[in-house]
């Protein structure tokens, strides 16, 4: 009882959509007689050019996807090799140089020490992160504006290495300056003993 019911649906709307698309064909065919030849043209001439357009626009997308591709590959391979740079360098870097320490010892502000400077600055006051930080100092003009430094080196090339380094993670402002027994000095003064 249910596949006859099933098969009587299925034969109706069978008939329906056969009657729909005869109607619909009917329609269409009384639309293109009505319509002017010279319209009919155009539209033609409209589809293909539409459907060159189509093409053009599929050819461009195809290229990009290919440089995409291209690109994606290209980067995968440098990533691969700058993994490989660091494996390699890590070891290299360990081996072939010590540690820079730019900690404070207690006790050691005479001589000459190099500091970078990150900054000056006439608002900003952060003289209370200097306690809990050893290597972070600064110093006040008399035109009251801050200069904050980072490291304490007795070494100018580990102080500019440490200054490179601040400038390659976006501290472009960073520069050397110089202390002599605790006292900031210009660096042309202390350079010429220090290298």
């Amino acid at each position: 009882m249910d596949k006859r019911f099933f098969l009587g649906l299925l034969l109706t709307l069978t008939a329906a959509t056969v009657a729909y698309s005869q109607d619909d064909k009917k329609e269409w065919a009384k639309k293109l007689k009505a319509t002017d030849p010279l319209e009919f043209k155009k539209i033609v001439q409209e589809r293909e050019q539409s459907q060159g357009e189509v093409k053009r626009l599929n050819e461009i997308i195809n290229d990009a996807q290919k440089e995409l591709n291209d690109t994606k590959a290209e980067n995968a391979k440098l990533q691969a090799q700058l993994d490989q740079l660091k494996k390699s360098g890590a070891g290299a870097k360990t081996a072939g140089k010590t540690e820079v320490d730019a900690t404070k010892p207690a006790g050691s502000s005479k001589g000459i020490i190099f500091k970078v400077q990150i900054g000056s600055f006439k608002n900003k006051d952060l003289a209370k992160y200097f306690n809990n930080n050893p290597n972070f100092s600064g110093d006040v003009d008399e035109d009251g504006s801050k200069k904050y430094t980072l490291g304490y080196f007795r070494d100018y090339w580990e102080a500019d290495t440490f200054k490179k380094y601040l400038r390659e993670m976006g501290v472009k402002d960073a520069w050397i300056v110089s202390y002599k027994d605790g006292k900031r000095v210009p660096i042309k003064e202390v350079l010429e003993g220090a290298i």
